[in-house]
Order: C-alpha cells, then structure tokens, then sequence
C-alpha cells in the first residue's frame, strides 16, 4: 500500500500494492510517502521526544549495506532497538497511568457537582453554575483527546517496531522477528485496551452534558412504532480507526452498560453465537443470502464467559417488504444444561416452561408465545437435520439513550468465526451443541487455522428510528459519511463465517468476498473527528503495510489505534520536502487504501477480463513460438474488436443518459465524491450472489408483458388467416402474404414463451438478468413492416397499378 500525493491538486490518496508488479510506476506530478516521513508528518507534539528512532535504526542498517552483517552489528542494533522499545513502552505506561487517575479525578468533581446540583439546585445560594458544567465538559473532552492521541501514539509506534525489523531481517539475512517479538510480549505497549476508559468517558460526559440529569428508563423502549421509519445499515471499520470512532459516538450517545453499579469488565462484552444449518443443503445460508421471504436463521447465544448458564435459543425470520410484515428476531431463554436435550428432542417445550408456569413471574400469554416458538424450533431442526456449524464471537460496545430508540449504535470488535462441525472426520463439538475446547479467550491462539477466521474489520450497526419526513441527526450524517467507516448493506455474521469456513463446500459467495483484499481506508472527506487546538494532525498509516513488493507477505495482528485527519498544522518545512521527493526507494512506503476504480465494485462471475488475458499471453510469451504467436494475435484481434465496437456505439445516433442528481440515500452511504466501480471476479468454480430485489409486482409485469406478446400474435395470425381463406382462390400473392404473416405470428409466439420463461425462471431464482427487451420488439416491428409492405407491393402488381 502507498500513500500518493498529486503535486497539483495537493491531494493525497492512497493505492493498494496487493497484487501488483513489482516495478510498478506511479504517473508523473505524483510522490510517495515513506514510512518515515509520515511519521514526521504525523508526530504529536506531546510525544515528539518518545517515537520510534526510525530513520536513525534505518541508518544503522544502511551503513553496512554491501557488507557482511558481523555479530557485533548484530549486538548494536538489537541493543538499540530495545532501548527504543524501552522508551515507548515507558511513555505508554507513564501516559496511560496518567489518563487513569485523571478521569478519577475528573469522576470525583462530576460526582461532587452532581451532588451539590441534587441537593441545592443549579446556580442556587451554593448550588454548581453552569460554568462549572463547561469546565467539566472541556476538561473531559480533553482527556478524550488525550486517550485518542495515546492510541494513534501506539498504533505508530508498533508499526515502526514491525516495520524496522522487516528491514533487518531482509538486508542483514539475520532472523530477528521471532527473537524480538517475545520481547514486544514483554513490554505489550500495543496492547493496551481502552474499553473501560471509554465506558467511564461515556458515564461522566453524559452526566455532564445533560447537566446531572441523564436518560433513564428502558433501553429497549421506543414507544409506538407505528408512525415510524426504521433504517438499519452496517459498516466496516479499520481497526486503526476504532478507538476515535468510539471516542466521537461517546459524545453524542451514552455506552449502554445494562449494570451501571458493576465495574466493566472485558468479558462484560462478550458476544458467543452458535448458528445451525443443514451441512448437505446449506439450506439456511443459502435462504439468508438470498433474502428469500420466510428465510431463517437459527442460533443459540449467551453473552459473557463459558461459565453462563443461561442460553437464549433465537430464530430471525426475514420478511419481505411488500408483504407489509416486518423482519422478526425471536428467542427464549434455556438453562445451558438442558440445551442438548432440547436440541435433540429429548426435552419437550411443555417441560420448559413448567417451572415458569408454576412461579407465575411471566403471564399465561407471554409463556405460550415462547413455548410455540420453542416448538417451532425444535421441529424444524428435528425435521431439516440442522446441525451446529459456526461461531461467532465478538466484542460489543453499544450506545444509546435509555428509554431513546431513535438512535441505536453499536460496534462489534475481534470479531471471529469458529467452526463448530464434525464434517471433515475431526472431532470439534462432538455429540455436544457446542466445543469446549475454546472460551471467550481471543484471539484463541490454540485453533488451527483452517478452524477459524479472524475477520479483519470491526462491524458498525446504526439503527436509526424517524419520524415520517424527518432527518437523522446531524453528527450521524456526518458519521456514516465521513472516512472512518466503509458502507457493506446486508453485512451477516453468520454468512460470512460459512462463506469463510467452508470454502470447498460453499458455491455460492455474497457480493462482500470478492473486496476483501481491498483496504477500506479513506482519505479525510471532511473535518470530522478527535481534533485538538495545538496538536500537529495525525494520518492514517497501516500495520499491515506492505513494506516491499513481496507477494508473500505475512500481515502482523492490527494493534488498537484510531486514524485522524490531515490538517493545516503539519507546517511549511514538511510541505516542502514534499516536493523534492522520488519514488526510487519503495522499502518503507506507507500502506493506505486503494482509489480510483477501488472504491465501489461491480461484480462479474463469467466475463474474462483483462487481467486474464494478459495472464494468458504471459504464460505463452513463456512457451514461445507459435503458441505466443496465435495468442498474441487473439488478444489483439478481442482488443481491436471491442476497441472498434466502442467507437461505433459512441458515434452512433442513440439517446443519452441524463445526470440524474444523487438521492440523500446513496450521498449516505457513498459521500458527494464522485463513485467509481471496479468488476470482482468470482473464484473458479464459485458464483458471486449479488442482491436481488423482487416483488409480486415484478411477477404481474412478466405476465402482463406475455399476454401482451399473445395479443400481438393474435392478430398477425388473424391477417395471415384473413389472406389465406379470403383471398381469390389460386392467388399466388396471396398465398405468400398469408405464409410471411403466418410466420411472423409463429415467431412471434415461440420468442413471447421463451422470453417468458427466461424471465420467470429469473425472478424466481432471483438472477441478476436484463429484464428489459432490447431487440425483440425491434426486429417484430421491422418485421411486421416488411411483410405489409411485401403485400403491398405483389397486390399492386396483380393490380397492374405498377
């Protein structure tokens, strides 16, 4: 990956290098960045003295270039290294520890405010004033500032670790990795989690913001939802943007924390799936990925550690819109110890609920509900042979005013798929719904790696609930519009994880596998994000950059960090480095994200593209003689064919598209830039699932399109059969009339079936197919035309009228 600036516009953007050349060349008025220079760019003055000696580490591997790299070379660096690792580890402890007794403070004169407000009231004899509140608040939002600037400080930091060691183990042939990285276990700078800063941040701004008074009730209410809109849409985050994206929602909606008087802890967030299917028809992956109506999925979660008891037995059923029902997640609660037994059909619904019955805690009503439903699942897994097949396991950070459903938001980290199968003869969950050889303990370093999948992006949910003709929020707009979260619509857990696990028995992709390889960071689109007066601006750089052209790359594990924008604060000096800048040393470029025809792809499971062809000359320029010979004239002629056939249709008199102006939808979920596309090509073998959105309506207009097919054949063959039986007998010219009407009328009739049947079969496979006619009523008409015409002519001639 590369950052690039454009000497011209001044704008930077960022390139994939995966899977490119290696002596790939980058358009004149364009430089690159390297590593070093955007950690200069990017240094905050607080920590200025305490970053990686980059370029000094660098030097002392340059120094020996050409010569052979001697023990004592060896001695120096490492020594060196450590005493760079010694300081950041240092200043992260000495930061962090700094940030903790902070926010105690800060917790301490929220709680004497709060306090003083309840007992004497605002600005009252000694009651707090309204300064003190924005005193409070200034003072949080600059610890806020604080935990961002720490996280992008250690982000930097161990990519520079990573980065530099890289370097040495590819100049010196010295192995230094796997020496250096038990160190890195030793002093874990990277490793630092922010989750309870953040929960504590959340609970004294929101007491703050609302002035001592903050939302209560329930969190699930949202009052009647029938004179609402609701619109859910999920997102992919880079991990380096997570932490500021927490810290940005964090001052707007409070951390939903369903037990405020206990301490958080990390397994608090804990979120287990186990989801079920049918592992011979992949029933249920394949009735969720398709969006067919009534399509289900069937999963029993718990939240927390393995020591839970109790286990929520749910099943999703997706509606259809134009059925006017809405989408329904439904699930019961199931002590973990009965759950085998329920799952085998050992254990009747009725003798679940007995107890409840008997303690009368639920009415008579809500308990038969739940019975139904566990009857319906237990049926339905007994009947289809539904199996445990996957796990997902994920971190949940949600926000949202109790009592206040208008805007819910949550986030879900470390999320992972786990396979919970038998099907390859290994023995995983055995005879039991669930292994036991794993707990909530990511990244679970004790799988193979063919059990599981570490997904690479954190997953944004934002639910937002208006009323009819009423706007979302403004600071939501600009969250899901701005650089730190890439729209995926339809996003699934469980499809992916199945998609993922079971790459030799699933067929059939959905249209998110094919980008995965794509970066989805982003240049800064607009001023938004953790900014603070004083601090030079700090950019997005990548752990997982690609240091070299090497195709086999190993990625190290993303370290916690958020990404920040590029502001004016980065000075003239660095501005004009920039100029004098070349791209002869590609070593340590900065990773980021691919533009262009990156960005929104269009996807593609049969055409060849180029790339295959030019895979294909290759492989012949390497056979050589007459095998190159007829290749490279193939690919000529295809390239001279679609050349010419592109110039035709551009001259040709046709109407033209007209711009139609974007809809606040699609500048949601792609922004006001311009919307470039690129075509994924599906793996061999496989199938790339594209959503497809089909109503009664779409069956209607096959049908009436058919019949109206029927009618138009009708009457041809009505004037075929008024020429042949009432035109003079032994009338040649009538006799060829009525055989071209008749045949018209035949063709007419055989292209209306196929078409029809083409367009059914389509719409009930949901097929992305062209469902406008292109050329048939064309060719009819011109037909049709042709024939009178004919009819015309041989009748004046019988006529002699010419």
């Amino acid at each position: 990956m590369l950052i690039i600036e454009d000497l011209k516009t001044r704008k930077r953007f960022w390139q994939s290098r995966r899977n490119s050349e290696p002596n790939r060349k980058v358009r004149p008025g364009l430089v690159v960045m390297k590593f070093g220079e955007q950690l200069r760019s990017s240094v905050i003055r607080e920590y200025q003295w305490y970053y990686i000696d980059y370029d000094g580490l660098k030097a002392e591997l340059k120094q020996r270039r050409g010569e052979e790299w001697t023990e004592e070379d060896e001695r120096r660096f490492v020594s060196k290294l450590e005493a760079e690792l010694d300081k950041v580890h240092t200043k992260q402890q000495v930061k962090a520890m700094e940030i903790s007794r902070r926010i105690a403070v800060s917790e301490r004169e929220v709680r004497d405010v709060v306090n003083r407000l309840n007992e004497r009231g605002l600005g009252r004899d000694d009651g707090p004033s309204e300064e003190e509140f924005m005193l409070l608040e200034e003072d949080l939002s600059d610890i806020i500032a604080d935990v961002h600037d720490l996280a992008k400080f250690v982000q930097l930091n161990y990519t520079g670790f990573y980065k530099i060691i890289k370097k040495h183990d590819k100049l010196t042939g010295w192995h230094l990795k796997p020496v250096f990285e038990a160190r890195l276990k030793a002093k874990p700078f990277y490793k630092e989690n922010y989750d309870a800063s953040v929960v504590k941040l959340s609970r004294l701004y929101d007491l703050v913001r609302t002035r001592g008074n903050p939302a209560k009730g329930d969190s699930a209410a949202g009052g009647s939802q029938a004179s609402f809109v609701r619109h859910t849409t999920k997102y992919w985050v880079h991990p380096d943007n997570v932490t500021e994206l927490k810290l940005i929602i964090l001052k707007h909606l409070p951390v939903l924390v369903f037990n405020p008087s206990k301490e958080f802890e990390e397994a608090d967030s804990a979120i287990s799936s186990i989801y079920y299917d049918n592992p011979e028809t992949w029933e249920l992956y394949e009735g969720r990925l398709k969006k067919t109506e009534g399509a289900e999925a069937i999963r029993l979660r718990w939240y927390g550690g393995m020591q839970t008891e109790t286990i929520f037995v749910e099943r999703k059923t997706h509606r259809e819109d134009w059925t006017g029902e809405k989408s329904v997640k439904a699930r019961f609660a199931l002590k973990e110890k009965f759950v085998n037994a329920y799952m085998r059909g050992e254990l009747l619904p009725a003798a679940i609920f007995e107890k409840a019955r008997k303690e009368g805690k639920k009415s008579e009503k809500a308990i038969a509900e739940d019975e139904r439903l566990a009857a319906e699942i237990q049926w339905s897994v007994l009947k289809h042979g539904y199996k445990p097949v996957c796990r997902s396991f994920y971190h949940r950070t949600a926000f949202q005013l109790p009592a206040d459903a208008r805007v819910r938001i949550s986030l879900d980290t470390e999320l992972t798929m786990i396979r919970e199968d038998n099907l390859d003869g290994v023995t995983r969950s055995g005879d039991n719904w669930r292994r036991t050889d794993i707990g909530i303990d990511y990244p679970f370093s004790q799988l193979p790696p063919g059990d599981i999948h570490r997904f690479p992006y954190a997953v944004l949910e934002v639910k937002l609930q208006t009323q009819l003709g009423q706007e979302p929020p403004e600071w939501v707009r600009q969250l899901i519009s701005s650089h730190l979260v890439e729209a995926v619509p339809k996003f699934s857990k469980f499809i992916h994880g199945v998609a993922s696990l079971f790459p030799d028995r699933i067929k059939l992709l959905p249209y998110w596998m094919p980008q995965m390889d794509v970066d989805i960071r982003k240049p800064v689109t607009h001023d938004f994000g953790i900014q603070r007066t004083g601090h030079s601006a700090t950019n997005s750089t990548s752990d997982d950059e690609d240091d070299d052209y090497d195709s086999d790359d190993e990625h190290p594990p993303a370290a916690a960090g958020p990404s920040a924008g590029e502001s004016s604060a980065q000075g003239a000096a660095a501005e004009s480095s920039r100029q004098h800048r070349t791209i002869a040393d590609i070593e340590d470029q900065t990773a980021d994200r691919a533009v262009g025809d990156d960005a929104y792809p269009l996807y593609d499971s049969e055409d060849e593209d180029d790339d295959e062809r030019r895979d294909r000359l290759e492989e012949a320029r390497k056979v050589g003689g007459w095998t190159y010979y007829r290749t490279l004239l193939a690919v000529c002629a295809h390239a001279a064919t679609h050349h010419t056939w592109s110039f035709l249709k551009f001259i040709a008199p046709r109407p033209r598209a007209t711009p139609v102006p974007r809809n606040e939808r699609l500048e949601g979920l792609f922004g006001s830039g311009e919307i470039q596309t690129k075509r994924f090509k599906a793996p061999k073998g496989k199938k790339i699932y594209v959503p497809v959105r089909v109503e009664p309506k779409v069956y209607f207009a096959a049908e009436r399109t058919f019949l109206g097919w029927l009618e138009y054949s009708i009457y041809i063959g009505t004037i075929a059969v008024t020429l042949l039986n009432f035109g003079a007998k032994g009338n040649t010219t009538s006799f060829i009339a009525a055989g071209v009407f008749t045949l018209l009328a035949i063709a007419s009739l055989c292209y209306s079936v196929g078409i029809y049947l083409y367009r059914a079969k389509a719409i009930r496979t949901r097929k992305v197919a062209r469902y406008y006619d292109k050329w048939g009523p064309s060719v009819l008409c011109f037909a049709l035309f042709v024939a009178v015409a004919l009819n015309f002519a041989f009748e004046g001639k019988d006529r002699h009228l010419w």
